[in-house]
């Protein structure tokens, strides 16, 4: 028998599979489908490093097994090419990006099929396509034609290295997640997206999808529903503040108003503020903040007092002060608070700096040592009319009062702001719509998609802000669509997310010119039965893709409501040291270099192996050299088949065992014990020295869709039809996966002294007649009276003595 040699093995088959488009999906619609997704690659220069390959590895493993087991699959791959690193990278080092995201997709795509990932090929797509990028442009309009997609000027978050705006998702810590760089407040003038329009939709239609619970509540606390009151204050000037509260019930409490340095009301009443340059210059320098270092909790709180006017409370009729900082923001609710000090931990801290009252009004607390803010079920003090009522009471009676008195209505409010739809950037899709002085914004015609990103010489941003692209002259003045006159492009480009928020549907007609995809494959294959992706993208693209699928489902567009049916999530694989891998601490494991030394099937079982898929695990060489050893067995026992096609009565219950065990496991993602219960199985036929052809098709069977290239061999070698990717997958017999003989204790008056091996349909007698056939059991009965007997069948057998 010739050794295991993987690298002859892998090549071998890849290139077979590739010849015969073996994992193509069908046309055939009369078949059941099961559309399975991961996350497409950004192929970075770096080229797939170990983490990549264990989501796909794992929906590959569910793709093979529901080939097998009779579905239409479709799992398919594509590029998300579009964005910053590539663009940075191609500044630096003079070369156009178009070039380096070719460059960087080759390097990948060889990278992947050297996996064995049964992707479908034929519908590969790359965002950076113009046959790709025009639907993108499409799918704009659309939300521009709805009112979804609008213009306006707005402080935004501005990279001071990428040179480019970026959305509040993007700005981790108060730094660029792409650069790390500083991130300052610019005001712009923006495309945006009204995401919020969906809110409620994206909240409640997460009742209609099987996510991860942990995937739910990422996105309900990012869209971040409450509910409360807008309630007005007026001001000594005559003007009127609305704040938004969820908690109306501690009105009494609000010793303080505090707005946002971009409110409004500041400009409208300054003729009657007395230190308005006070005021200006602690404005100025709120500008260069991000809205993460203007809210984070640590800082030290600043603010100004507005000298000259006062808010009244229209719960105590009393003045309060008014001042204004930065841990208010415009940009969410009212851009105004009501400051209760006495329950909230920031609202004291501001009061004990600028010496504010403090104010009790829910019982349970020390205020004078720090706000009580486990509050929910207290009672109410210091509150007039709602004095002695639970919270939950006093907010009802409080809110019908405001009403009532005309001061205040019950609002819904989010946190989920409206979607920065513009990036100052050349490498993106370029937004179709033109200026016209006499007809405003006029889309680019739908004949004329896509426009094309033109070609330049310098795409290096600019320190003003502006793209790329407004440097072009002919490019921006063109001729309105709409009255012929003369007109300006939109200049700035879309953001990477454009491309990602629906790439999943062009994968279902990936070919057509017509349309994004035809309606009969849309309803065939949507929704996508199964994504798979990493936690960190569990907020914003898959809100980002919700919210366009769902645009397009209002549209007649799409068929369903909700892009993706399951959604499940990896852990990180960590470096040995259990540090995440990056090149700076040097751990990082390139997945080249393991499939060289020890073959792609050898990765993948480790892969699988190594824990809990949905845990982070490092990585261990010494594991990726168990695996190995584990394939060389698996190679050896061709030498041990025999004649057989049935199973010996000696392993029939473990091979129905494990055939119940792997099928499950696998749709489970629990992969590490799917593959120790194929090892265990390995070593039973070691120990019984043979393997029956019957066995070991089914052992190979179970063993392919996470070693595909061996156990492909090998069903060659031992001369069965066909190719093992195309054979049905095995079942298992309910009834004959229980042991037919157990073993049990024996407990005499409450303890053990003993265990039987019973068959498992054994009877109370049964148990019995091997108990008192046992020595060391019997000698604790005999000469005594059995006054009870408890047997319980396959569990314990009881007896009690005097």
């Amino acid at each position: 028998m010739v050794g295991y040699n993987p690298k002859e093995i892998e090549k071998k088959w890849q290139e077979i599979w590739d010849q015969e488009g073996c994992f193509y999906a069908s046309d055939d619609k009369s078949k059941e489908k099961f559309y399975a997704l991961i996350e497409f690659p950004y192929p970075s220069g770096q080229g797939l490093h170990v983490g990549h390959p264990r989501p796909y590895t794992a929906l590959d493993i569910v793709a093979r097994k529901r080939r097998m087991q009779g579905y239409n699959v479709l799992y398919p791959i594509g590029w998300d090419a579009f964005g910053l690193p590539t663009e940075n990278y191609a500044i630096k080092n003079k070369i156009h990006p178009r070039v380096v995201t070719e460059r960087n997709v080759e390097r990948f795509k060889s990278q992947l099929k050297a996996l064995g990932l049964s992707f479908d090929w034929s519908r590969e797509i790359n965002t950076t396509d113009p046959d790709y990028y025009k639907w993108t442009q499409w799918i704009f309009l659309k939300l521009f034609e709805k009112g979804l997609a609008y213009k306006k000027e707005a402080a935004i978050n501005w990279c001071t290295d990428c040179k480019v705006g970026l959305a509040n998702e993007e700005v981790v810590n108060g730094v660029c997640e792409r650069c790390g760089a500083e991130v300052v407040r610019k005001i712009k003038n923006q495309w945006m997206l009204k995401i919020t329009e969906y809110a409620e939709k994206l909240i409640q239609d997460l009742d209609l999808v099987d996510y991860i619970e942990r995937v739910k509540i990422q996105q309900k606390n990012w869209i971040g529903r409450s509910e409360g009151m807008e309630v007005d204050f007026k001001i000594t000037g005559g003007e009127t503040i609305t704040v938004y509260t969820t908690r109306p019930d501690t009105l009494f409490g609000a010793t303080y108003m505090v707005i946002a340095p971009e409110h409004p009301l500041i400009e409208e009443l300054k003729d009657h503020i007395k230190n308005l340059d006070e005021l200006k210059a602690y404005i100025e320098n709120a500008n260069k903040k991000s809205d993460f270092e203007r809210t984070e909790m640590a800082k030290d709180k600043t603010g100004v007092k507005i000298e000259g006017i006062g808010a009244i409370n229209p719960a105590t009729k009393e003045e309060i002060p008014i001042f204004v900082s930065d841990y208010v923001l415009m940009s969410y609710g009212t851009g105004a608070i009501m400051a209760v000090p006495g329950h909230d931990d920031r609202d004291w801290e501001f009061a004990k700096k600028f010496g504010l009252p403090i104010v009790e009004v829910v019982s349970g607390g020390n205020i004078e040592e720090g706000a009580y803010t486990d509050n929910e079920e207290g009672i109410l003090v210091n509150s007039d009319f709602i004095n002695g009522l639970k919270v939950k009471e006093a907010k009802e009676k409080i809110s019908q009062w405001l009403e009532e008195q005309g001061l205040g209505k019950r609002k819904v409010n989010y946190k989920l702001r409206d979607w920065v739809f513009s990036r100052q950037r050349y490498w993106g899709e370029p937004i179709p719509l033109i200026h016209c002085e006499t007809c405003g914004w006029v889309p680019v015609p739908e004949k004329e998609l896509p426009l094309l990103l033109p070609e330049v010489e310098s795409y290096e941003p600019t320190d003003t802000g502006e793209s790329p692209l407004a440097k072009i002259t002919d490019w921006v003045e063109t001729t309105c669509p709409k009255c012929g006159g003369h007109g300006h492009r939109e200049t700035d480009t879309m953001p990477q997310w454009a491309g990602s928020s629906w790439y999943f549907l062009r994968y279902v007609d990936p070919h057509n010119k017509e349309a994004f995809a035809s309606k009969e494959n849309l309803d065939y294959w949507l929704p996508v039965d199964w994504y798979n992706g990493g936690m960190e993208h569990t907020t914003l693209h898959l809100l980002y893709s919700r919210f366009w699928h769902k645009f397009l489902h209002d549209c007649g567009i799409v068929p369903t409501p909700e892009p993706y049916q399951k959604r499940t999530s990896h852990g990180m694989i960590l470096g040995e040291n259990n540090e995440k891998m990056s090149k700076s601490r040097g751990n990082v494991v390139n997945p080249d270099d393991i499939i060289k030394e020890f073959g792609a099937d050898t990765f993948r079982v480790y892969e699988m192996f190594i824990g809990d898929f949905e845990k982070s695990v490092p990585w261990s060489q010494n594991g990726v050299k168990g695996c190995r050893r584990f394939l060389d067995r698996v190679w050896k026992l061709q030498s041990l088949v025999v004649e057989g096609d049935g199973f010996s009565p000696e392993l029939e219950t473990n091979m129905h065992k494990t055939i119940k065990k792997v099928s499950e496991d696998f749709e489970t993602l629990k992969f590490n014990t799917g593959i120790a219960a194929l090892m265990t199985l390995l070593n039973d036929f070691n120990s019984a020295g043979k393997v029956t052809k019957g066995e070991m098709r089914v052992f190979l069977l179970l063993l392919s869709p996470v070693a595909p290239h061996i156990a492909e061999e090998l069903w060659m070698k031992l001369g069965f039809e066909g190719m093992i990717h195309q054979q049905s997958w095995p079942k298992w017999d309910d009834a004959k996966t229980i042991e037919k003989m157990i073993e049990i204790a024996v407990q005499i008056n409450g303890k053990v002294r003993g265990k039987i091996v019973i068959p498992s349909d054994g009877t109370q007698e049964d148990a019995r007649k091997l108990m008192e056939a046992d020595e060391k059991i019997f000698e604790f009965i005999e000469g005594k009276k059995i006054v009870k007997e408890i047997y319980v069948p396959g569990r314990i057998y009881n007896i009690v003595v005097q």
